[in-house]
């Protein structure tokens, strides 16, 4: 299966698009199941509202999930929003040598940063099942790295400051989620969703978009949707305090993982959709 970092839409939303995170949102923070929010995806399904995944997991991880959870007929947004995986069986052309470049920039870091940091790509199978809690056949997909590296920093907060410099100067970034400090090549998750939104939009310009994640590095994802939603995950310090809290635009579960997401979902369905 190949994967095309580019737009591709199907589908229609009929008055509501949902975009979520997976890990510790959708997906359980610990054992990775979805089945609690069954009654939620049935409702988007019956009433013909989208689903878009965005997580920071590979095109050859998402694109299971999103087809048991029966939601082929929408794109997801792949590795923190540097690349797209399309609507259907998601084929399209190969993407471009992102991962490479990131590989590359890693190793001509000096050697008391570099030192700080250790990505998905020196793990072998068993050591990436074992710290992300994967199955080995699930963890041999995560470890299929197209635009970005994911890993584990153990430096100083000052160390990460000039890591975090040096690689933005080769048009680098690093976003901090919940389990993982990943580098990208640049897209984020919010300027993916921006695109796959516009596209739904022609259609429907009241196209209502709520936003689902658990992370700091969904914050901004949450602040730009009409309504965000931020999952409990006991497993990580969670998202600070938002401006948008107050006026109820961006509210928190009371549930972790899937079974708040269902919640949200449902919540989301009868406040925001027209009878």
């Amino acid at each position: 299966m190949d994967f095309q970092p580019v737009n591709g839409t199907r589908g229609t939303c009929n008055g509501l698009l949902v975009v979520s995170d997976l890990d510790g949102t959708l997906l359980d923070h610990e054992t990775y199941d979805w089945s609690p929010a069954r009654p939620a995806l049935n409702a988007l399904r019956q009433n013909g509202h989208g689903l878009i995944l965005a997580s920071s997991k590979t095109a050859a991880e998402i694109a299971p999930i999103r087809r048991a959870i029966g939601f082929d007929d929408f794109p997801s947004i792949v590795e923190n929003g540097a690349g797209i995986l399309l609507a259907g069986d998601g084929k399209g052309r190969t993407a471009g040598k992102d991962h490479t470049r990131i590989l590359a920039a890693l190793a001509g870091l000096p050697a008391e940063l570099r030192r700080c940091f250790s990505g998905f790509s020196e793990w072998s199978v068993e050591a990436l099942s074992k710290r992300t809690g994967l199955a080995q056949d699930q963890a041999r997909l995560a470890a299929q790295r197209q635009f970005s590296e994911p890993g584990i920093w153990d430096g100083t907060q000052a160390e990460l400051t000039q890591f975090r410099a040096l690689l933005a100067k080769q048009g680098i970034t690093t976003q901090q989620g919940g389990r993982f400090l990943t580098l990208g090549p640049g897209s984020s998750k919010n300027d993916r969703i921006d695109e796959l939104a516009a596209r739904y939009r022609k259609n429907d310009p009241h196209l209502a978009i709520i936003a689902l994640g658990d992370a700091p590095n969904d914050v901004e994802m949450l602040e730009r949707a009409d309504r965000g939603y931020i999952i409990r995950n006991p497993a990580h310090g969670g998202v600070p305090a938002l401006t948008g809290e107050g006026g109820g635009r961006i509210r928190r579960s009371h549930l972790a993982g899937p079974a708040g997401w269902n919640n949200c979902v449902l919540a989301a369905i009868r406040e925001l959709v027209p009878n």
